[in-house]
């Protein structure tokens, strides 16, 4: 794993060392307080065989967006390139080829005071480790509508990918999976009108396989990587992608008449998650076959292939690994 520390007011001693326990003190800030951000990544092998990022500087971007918002310091874009592209060059024979899987790359940050009260840490660590993974998300999943609970609201930190936003998801999401669903839909903090996204994934729903509709960033959710992917390939395509507030009753509605003919959410750990039913208010409203759709299905396969390197990137998303 790769680590760097904060101290003294800059980021000192970077070092790869063997992945292992690391040592902290029960007043651990981070502990305490809450100072913990993270990223999501993928390392692919390319037709050649060599290790391959997608949108790393994209990923670094985001994580100083996190820092700033949770009051932490930012890590110099040089050093998180380098510290990546040395470990992932040195674990590259960890990456697998199966297909649908890849070394997941798990970059984080979190504050390492030894000290119990309520301010901003002065010292933190950073440190990215990696393992293979598989799909995340194999097969299509049954979502509920969450009515009760709310993930974030304006002024919050929605759209920092920060531990605390998914601490308060288990609750809720361990409730769903009891009732027979795989993940919740989060909406609005308000009044729960308006879709916000999932608990691991931003939304899409595709109307008579021509609209595609995705909720706005407005702060309270994630700035995913692949919802900007996805949203630059569809209009590339051809499609009309609107951004805007999607209220729960347009989707019901939608489900009912048939005109949604695709619903799926996109992620780093999934690419895309095709979504089988959609529960609200006890009843479940069954979507069309997820394989024989036409969107997320592209949209899948022409991402993981440009992943991949079996695909030419025009958008100049990949970043190969010598």
């Amino acid at each position: 794993m790769f680590r760097v520390d904060y101290f003294d007011g800059s980021w000192q001693n970077p070092s790869i060392i063997p992945y292992g326990p690391i040592e902290i003190s029960p007043s651990l800030s981070a502990l305490h307080y809450g100072q913990s951000i993270f990223e999501g990544m993928k390392a692919f092998k390319n037709q050649d065989g060599a290790p391959q990022l997608f949108r790393p500087i994209d990923n670094i971007k985001r994580l100083n967006i996190s820092a700033i918002r949770m009051g932490m310091p930012q890590i110099p874009e040089e050093l998180f390139l380098d510290g990546l592209n040395q470990l992932v060059s040195l674990d590259r024979d960890w990456i697998p080829t199966k297909a649908g899987s890849a070394l997941y790359l798990r970059p984080f940050m979190f504050a390492t005071d030894d000290f119990v009260g309520v301010r901003p840490s002065i010292n933190y660590s950073f440190i990215i480790f990696c393992c293979p993974v598989n799909s995340y998300y194999p097969q299509p999943i049954k979502v509920r509508v969450e009515k009760k609970y709310v993930r974030a609201s304006t002024g919050m930190a929605g759209f920092a990918k920060a531990a605390g936003n998914y601490g308060i998801s288990m609750l809720p999401t361990s409730e769903a999976k009891k009732d027979g669903y795989d993940q919740i839909i989060w909406t609005d903090g308000k009044n729960h009108n308006f879709v916000e996204e999932s608990g691991t994934t931003n939304l899409f729903f595709v109307m008579n396989d021509k609209l595609v509709l995705t909720p706005k960033l407005d702060g309270n959710i994630l700035d995913g990587i692949t919802r900007d992917s996805c949203i630059k390939l569809l209009k590339a395509e051809g499609y009309e992608v609107e951004e805007r507030n999607i209220s729960i009753d347009e989707v019901i509605e939608s489900a009912k008449s048939g005109s949604l003919t695709d619903v799926f959410g996109t992620g780093t750990a999934a690419i895309i998650a095709k979504i089988a039913a959609i529960g609200l208010d006890g009843i479940d409203y069954e979507l069309p076959n997820p394989e024989k759709r036409k969107v997320s299905n592209w949209l899948y396969k022409t991402i993981y292939d440009i992943q991949t390197g079996k695909a030419k990137d025009t958008f100049n998303w990949v970043k190969v690994i010598s």
